[in-house]
């Protein structure tokens, strides 16, 4: 069965490009609304000395008796505040309402924070942008007891996904790739993958490493950071993780969309990204 797409012309000018957000991403009171609980973390064996918030979304008709999936979130709040970009609890709920993916609780992170001499020091960088498995690891035993404590959950790692952009879409990857045991699906809009402390290792892992059960959505600007650069290029090394994940024969989707490094298009996406993500296999 063949799938028509509608015309739409593409802009010359990519200076300020703003996608405009589908049905899903806005508010309908005909849409149930969901249980958003707040946590409060007040310190972390993986970082110590960190704080951060954390708000669990559990769709309005999720039976108790259910065992549903999870669906991480970096950059909490900014992934969550319905009159922010992504506006990921408003996404939540209009397709748990259609059934559009299977019942899901959404846990949204918010990148941690520290103190040192009266300041805040934030640690997304830290905990975002490195290529090990200790921000995997900090989701897994630190910030899932807590959704199992509350909910139930399965322990199908092809039932868990992760999502984030920018510093968050390349943490969303690691996640992942580290722990394919635990997260089965990942989507990353505009990946630093660029500012990754020792450069993109995912072309060359992909190439080298035996296949993970994994599901990818990507998302790439073409004037994200550096674009027309031989070097820090944002743009080419998502273009570049997506290739290959191509040639390592992943079920993955890239999308790449117009304009620079913004949450916007990501945002806009997030739907049929959520969609297409949960309504396939992981890799085998």
């Amino acid at each position: 069965m063949s799938t028509t797409i509608p015309f739409q012309a593409i802009p010359v000018d990519q200076t300020d490009v703003v996608y405009e957000y589908g049905p899903d991403s806005v508010p309908d009171p005909a849409v149930p609304a969901s249980h958003i609980e707040e946590i409060r973390l007040t310190d972390s064996v993986i970082y110590p000395g960190t704080t951060r918030t954390i708000w669990i979304h559990r769709p309005a008709d999720l039976p108790a008796d259910v065992e549903a999936g999870v669906m991480f979130f970096n950059d909490g709040w900014w992934y969550l505040d319905p009159d922010g970009d992504v506006r990921g609890g408003i996404v939540l709920d209009h397709l748990a309402a259609t059934r559009a993916i299977p019942p899901l609780i959404g846990v949204f992170i918010d990148p941690g924070v520290s103190e040192e001499g009266g300041q805040a020091i934030k640690n997304r960088n830290v905990e975002y942008d490195a290529a090990d498995s200790r921000y995997a690891n900090f989701l897994i035993d630190e910030v899932l007891p807590l959704v199992r404590s509350r909910h139930r959950i399965s322990e199908n790692p092809s039932m868990r996904g992760i999502c984030g952009g920018s510093s968050g879409g390349n943490a969303a990857f690691t996640a992942a790739w580290n722990r394919p045991d635990a997260i089965g699906r990942a989507i990353a809009f505009n990946g630093s993958f660029a500012q990754m402390p020792d450069g993109n290792p995912y072309p060359t892992l992909l190439a080298s490493e035996p296949r993970r059960n994994l599901r990818v959505f990507i998302h790439a600007a073409h004037r994200d950071l550096n674009w027309d650069h031989p070097e820090d290029n944002w743009f080419a090394e998502n273009l570049e993780t997506a290739s290959a994940l191509a040639r390592a024969g992943y079920d993955f989707r890239l999308v790449v969309g117009d304009g620079g490094h913004s949450p916007n298009h990501g945002g806009v996406l997030l739907p049929e990204a959520l969609r297409w993500l949960w309504n396939g296999p992981v890799s085998a």
